[in-house]
């Protein structure tokens, strides 16, 4: 990480995905967001809706929608989780639509993301939501649009466009170095 954009670096833009079956969170590139709402009902199929959701996301020239992001950033598949097969599954198609967009993409666990945003490794959704208005000024409708702004914020951060006015504290940020980052074509 360096405390300076370079010039390289500006045009890089980030896509970041909170997933679940139910209700999935995207940060799209400009920093907007919205949730990826799920019938239980339909039940595979769902699968078909986050699929499309995360193309119109991602764009890309595969889809004339001129160039990908250059990164995505996804939360990790919690481990011990009731919800790991589900949301594997979700992992799986979103995986998918980066790969043949040809987006490299990181995971961030939750412990690392709730450390970046807060401070603290642990806890609810009430201090991510609380840091987000702190820092950003930003309300959301919901945590999954919470977490995937925060997601997105990691990985501008990560490429050196700070996402706020002004530096994240330097403890938050070492979260960062726990994350695996995938090289990102400049």
């Amino acid at each position: 990480m360096t405390d300076q954009t370079p010039a390289s670096v500006e045009a890089l833009s980030v896509v970041a995905f909170d997933l679940s079956l139910t209700a999935s969170g995207v940060c799209y590139r400009d920093g907007s967001t919205s949730t990826i709402k799920t019938r239980e009902r339909d039940g595979d199929r769902r699968l078909l809706v986050i699929e499309e959701a995360a193309q119109i996301a991602v764009g890309g020239e595969h889809l004339g929608l001129g160039p990908a992001p250059a990164l995505a950033v996804l939360e990790d598949i919690p481990k011990n989780s009731y919800a790991a097969k589900p949301i594997a599954m979700v992992h799986a198609v979103v995986r998918t639509v980066l790969m043949k967009a040809g987006v490299p993409y990181a995971l961030v666990t939750p412990a690392s993301l709730k450390t970046y945003a807060t401070g603290k490794g642990s806890g609810d959704k009430v201090p991510m939501a609380l840091a987000a208005y702190k820092r950003a000024g930003r309300e959301f409708e919901d945590d999954n649009q919470c977490d995937a702004f925060w997601l997105w914020c990691a990985g501008r951060d990560w490429l050196g466009q700070r996402p706020f006015d002004t530096d994240m504290p330097k403890a938050q940020r070492e979260a960062l170095k726990k994350v695996g980052w995938p090289e990102v074509a400049r």
